[in-house]
């Protein structure tokens, strides 16, 4: 018996199969169809999967469970992608499509929260039933495990975890708000403010790590020039890890996970990012001087994250 997981992204959808355990045994992709309207998109998602089950040699008798992770709003109760905020999707049916392919129920969970479910099952917070996922990429998103069990709020929407205050009156957020944890440590935050660095400081290394044009700042550059002693790059550096700090402290705080995963673009420093962060964190954390300490590490999983956890959903 296999399990089948959807990852519902803006660009792809990804699915794969895994064992019963979660373990990973194929996985491929298509483009996503965004000038579908919502039920023809959700259509094709279904035809595509099961056309490559074909392939795979895998038929209904084979499934014991399907799911789907969505960048959205989910209703497992009653079978709807609620709402996805870059995709057409507003209260579609989307077990009712799937049941045109299958008699197994389509099963649903928030894509981030899919991602944090495969990591606690084959990824880097295996063995703890309490973690969080927090991905650093074009927002901060991820997804919390409390118990064993995705935690998503009464309404499906619970879990934003980018968009916590930490700074009064500060950025402009996506969402609305300012002063957003997202505003501060995603990906595109740190470009943000590399460029804005590199415009107050003509002399700094961000100029020759982008060859005169700032245009080709990524994520990386800051910690490029950190890297080269730049004063500037490092202290953008250090200005994001504490951000990004504040955000996990109050993570900690509210919830007192076993252990962290840090994900997305962002995570490939790796100690460069992971080291003073821990620092950073423990030394406000609540609790520092006598409670034990919530780990913090990188995923494990990467992409297959969110395939792992929406075929586990079930």
């Amino acid at each position: 018996m296999v399990r089948v997981g959807i990852d519902l992204g803006g660009t792809n959808v990804a699915f794969g199969l895994t064992k019963e355990d979660g373990t990973l045994i194929a996985k491929t992709s298509v483009r996503t169809k965004k000038d579908l309207d919502a039920e023809a998109l959700t259509d094709y998602i279904a035809e595509s999967v099961f056309s490559w089950l074909k392939e795979q040699g895998i038929n209904d008798e084979d499934i014991l469970s399907i799911g789907m992770g969505a960048p959205g709003v989910t209703d497992d109760q009653i079978g709807e992608v609620v709402y996805t905020s870059n995709l057409p999707f507003y209260h579609t049916p989307a077990r009712e499509i799937f049941h045109r392919y299958t008699k197994h129920p389509l099963r649903f969970a928030n894509d981030a929260d899919c991602a944090a479910l495969g990591e606690m099952i084959c990824g880097g917070a295996k063995g703890y039933k309490n973690s969080i996922t927090v991905t650093l990429g074009t927002g901060v998103g991820g997804g919390i495990i409390i118990d064993g069990k995705i935690y998503s709020g009464f309404n499906g929407a619970g879990g934003e975890l980018g968009h916590m205050v930490i700074r009064k009156d500060g950025e402009a957020c996506n969402c609305g708000r300012k002063g957003c944890l997202e505003a501060y440590a995603s990906a595109t935050a740190l470009i943000r403010d590399t460029v804005r660095a590199a415009k107050a400081h003509p002399d700094c290394a961000v100029w020759q790590l982008c060859e005169g044009d700032l245009s080709k700042i990524n994520a990386k550059t800051a910690f490029d020039g950190m890297r080269l002693g730049d004063a500037v790059c490092t202290e953008l550096v250090q200005q994001y890890i504490e951000a990004l700090g504040d955000g996990i402290i109050n993570y900690i705080n509210i919830f007192q996970p076993e252990i962290i995963l840090i994900g997305g673009g962002v995570s490939k420093e790796g100690e460069n990012l992971l080291a003073p962060l821990r620092e950073y964190v423990f030394r406000y954390t609540y609790g520092r001087d006598f409670l034990p300490r919530t780990r913090i590490e990188r995923t494990v999983l990467g992409n297959d994250a969110g395939i792992i956890g929406a075929a586990m959903i079930g």
